[in-house]
């Protein structure tokens, strides 16, 4: 990998069974682009063929985005290349790489990856149910009341 090569396509794995991540997959589609993204489903046959290396259980915990290059841009940077990708988005994601952007940015990735959670935890209980007696939710293997800052 060189890391100073120009990036001329990325990939960007995204979490095919997270409604906010499909429907941002959908949103990056429809914006005109001035670096290709290809979109394809963390952990997927098609991921794991393309980037044997990868931890690919990892990208199904935080967006990843590889660079044809072989760069590797994950969580805050992840987001801010995809903007940066596209033909509307560039000056903002400059902006959200400077020292007073990064704040901002990475607000919206801890929103984002708290909104994500928060889908799971509720879709992996099921309809009307609660977790266990004591009214937890502990499938992803961390405990904690509803309602929790976690």
């Amino acid at each position: 990998m060189n890391p100073n090569a120009p990036v001329r396509r990325l990939t960007v794995l995204y979490d095919a069974d997270c409604p906010l991540c499909v429907h941002l997959r959908h949103w990056l589609l429809r914006q005109p682009q001035l670096v290709p993204l290809d979109l394809v489903p963390a952990g997927s046959r098609e991921a794991r063929k393309r980037f044997p290396g990868l931890d690919h259980e990892d990208t199904l915990r935080e967006i990843t985005v590889v660079g044809d290059g072989g760069q590797i841009y994950r969580s805050t940077a992840a987001w801010i290349v995809c903007l940066w990708a596209l033909a509307e988005h560039r000056p903002r994601a400059h902006w959200l790489a400077t020292p007073a952007g990064q704040p901002f940015a990475r607000a919206t990735v801890l929103a984002a990856a708290k909104w994500r959670e928060a889908l799971k935890s509720g879709r992996d209980e099921g309809p009307g149910e609660g977790g266990d007696a004591a009214g937890t939710a502990c499938s992803d293997g961390r405990c904690g009341a509803h309602g929790s800052s976690g």
